[in-house]
């Protein structure tokens, strides 16, 4: 949430919150992955996710918590204290020994499409059919992940990854097509710019609209919503 809840409290209270508002799953992460944004040493995102992991799961042992992050060692450590959900944004591009790693815990895996790199992904992305373009890519890195034994795999189309507004639009409405490649669909809209550009409306503004998309991208067949506001989503 743009560093509003970085500190180890902050995050913990907060996740906990999240937890009792209904989120069915917490998503952690140390890297900030927005537009022109750049990547932190191994080192450093470790010392900003793994003492949230071990404080959330000694309050709450059974939260369900995935792993936001592209760095394989990151990932494991992670999956060591008892995280369940390896979310990879490059889908193991950054970092290929991330298949190993999610193989080792038998854990799960969220592929994410991304065009470029996040300092780097919003410079003018092109597809000549976006739709197409992700469904293939997609497709190709569930079975790569299925030929190495993983067997829970959830695909993200990665809307204000590397896509133009009109792509985002695009990807919502024919969001239900993903789901010929066979696997759950995630989607992440929330206070997004796809949101906030069209309607001009400030991050503190977008919470009604959020929700009008994410409702829409569920009945076009989203299983997982990724999202700010879980009393919004869940009700």
């Amino acid at each position: 949430d743009r560093g509003k809840y970085f500190n180890k409290q902050a995050a913990v209270e907060h996740g906990i919150k999240l937890l009792e508002d209904g989120a069915d799953i917490l998503d952690i992460g140390g890297e900030s992955s927005r537009p022109g944004s750049l990547q932190i040493s191994e080192e450093e995102e470790l010392d900003r996710v793994i003492p949230v992991i071990e404080e959330i799961l000694k309050l709450k042992p059974d939260a369900l918590l995935s792993i936001d992050t592209t760095k394989s060692n990151v990932a494991n450590e992670a999956l060591k204290r008892g995280a369940k959900i390896v979310n990879d944004i490059s889908s193991f591009e950054f970092d290929s020994a991330m298949i190993d790693v999610v193989k080792r815990f038998n854990a799960s895996i969220i592929l994410m499409h991304m065009q470029g790199n996040p300092l780097t992904m919003q410079n003018s992305p092109e597809y000549e059919n976006v739709v197409s373009e992700i469904y293939d890519y997609l497709l190709r890195k569930v079975e790569t992940v299925k030929k190495s034994g993983i067997k829970n795999i959830i695909i993200d189309p990665g809307i204000g990854f590397g896509k133009s507004v009109a792509d985002n639009y695009e990807l919502i409405k024919r969001l239900n097509e993903l789901k010929g490649i066979g696997q759950p669909i995630m989607i992440g809209i929330s206070k997004k710019s796809l949101i906030g550009k069209p309607l001009n409306l400030e991050i503190s503004e977008r919470e009604i609209p959020t929700l009008a998309a994410e409702t829409i991208a569920i009945k076009k067949g989203a299983r997982f919503i990724r999202t700010h506001n879980v009393k919004n989503a869940v009700y």
